[in-house]
């Protein structure tokens, strides 16, 4: 009998091998043909264009290898989000779609958008047990949805169709003088992913990391931890990591991607370290802001667990019932996506 266990169990890590070492190959089998289709079918919109307005022949059509890096990148990172459960499949088949977007449209947003991905994940699994006993609703590794997929990356998902449409594909730095709607949109779509970074730190590692109650941002009085718009001062200082953790990224993958020249004659593009650094900041407060306020918080007496819903057993904390955590999200990044850019600007004048 131990012996057919043993087999049994060889055999079934056996076959997890060969499915994690076939999961590549099927990536590849299908980013190869789809990165194909989309490139042809740019080159004949190209060339119609060409045809019909006379556009300028360099820069209108999109190389096959950034349709391949477009549509294969997405595809690991959401498998590698299945496996990892950081994603259900609705958040899996959203964020393919995102991350298609924002590939396609500048590796700088790739590279924000998967230290987004990267940190904010490994961020919600830190000290898991812990936060199980502080959420009503925890789920194992985050498993986010569409929902939240949509919540924390469709500002990003959105301004950057914005600039493909208007500037096109390509890496450029932040020069407000020479390229202003690049630089606007491109400072957009890094405070937008660093609001949600830096909130997603806050939350996830200040919960559990130091001493003491937090304390509502509005009236400064002690509340449990996971009151919304709690705040610790760990928590702020994660916000300003996260944040600043994206805009170097976004900075590393611009000095990989953009010509050394046109580096060297546009302004110093560290200052994005900073403005993603106070866009996370900026975007936690705002996000605690609406959360002491919108976003109702509540004690259950039964389990001790925070909850969003006012009911029986129920004793009230703070705010109305008027927004939820995912719509909190969503306008906190609206609204750093908007403001990023004017507060940007100063540093790159």
């Amino acid at each position: 009998m131990e012996n057919l266990s043993r087999i049994s169990v060889e055999e079934k890590e056996d076959d997890r091998q060969k499915s994690s070492t076939f999961l590549p190959i099927v990536i590849c089998a299908l980013a190869l043909p789809v990165s194909m289709v989309m490139w042809i079918g740019n080159l004949a919109f190209s060339f119609f264009a060409l045809e019909r307005t006379h556009l300028h022949e360099d820069g209108t059509v999109i190389p096959p290898t950034r349709w391949l890096a477009a549509t294969g990148i997405p595809l690991f990172i959401a498998a590698w989000g299945l496996k990892k459960k950081s994603l259900d499949k609705s958040g899996a088949g959203l964020g393919l779609f995102m991350g298609f977007i924002l590939t396609l449209t500048s590796y700088s947003f790739l590279a924000s958008l998967l230290m987004f991905f990267v940190s904010s994940s490994k961020a919600t699994k830190f000290r898991a047990n812990k936060k199980r006993k502080l959420e009503e609703d925890f789920r194992e590794g985050g498993q986010r949805n569409w929902v939240q997929v949509l919540c924390n990356g469709g500002i990003a998902t959105l301004l950057a169709i914005l600039y493909l449409l208007d500037v096109g594909w390509e890496e450029r730095p932040i020069d407000f003088y020479k390229d202003y709607r690049a630089s606007w949109l491109g400072l957009g779509i890094l405070g937008s992913l660093a609001c949600c970074n830096g909130d997603t730190w806050a939350s996830e590692l200040g919960a559990v990391v130091g001493g003491g109650e937090p304390f509502l941002i509005t009236t400064r009085k002690r509340v449990p931890r996971g009151t919304n718009g709690g705040v610790t001062f760990a928590g702020l200082f994660f916000s300003v990591i996260g944040g600043a953790a994206v805009g170097l990224a976004y900075y590393v993958a611009l000095l990989y991607c953009v010509d050394p020249d046109v580096l060297g004659a546009s302004p110093q593009q560290w200052p994005l370290i900073v403005v993603g650094a106070l866009a996370g900041l900026f975007g936690g407060i705002v996000d605690s802001l609406l959360g002491a306020t919108l976003q109702y918080s509540g004690l259950n007496e039964r389990t001790g667990c925070v909850v969003e819903r006012a009911g029986r057993g129920v004793r009230h904390i703070s705010g109305i019932q008027l927004l939820d955590n995912h719509s909190v999200n969503l306008v906190s990044s609206l609204l750093m996506g908007l403001l990023t850019p004017k507060f940007a600007g100063v540093l790159f004048l």
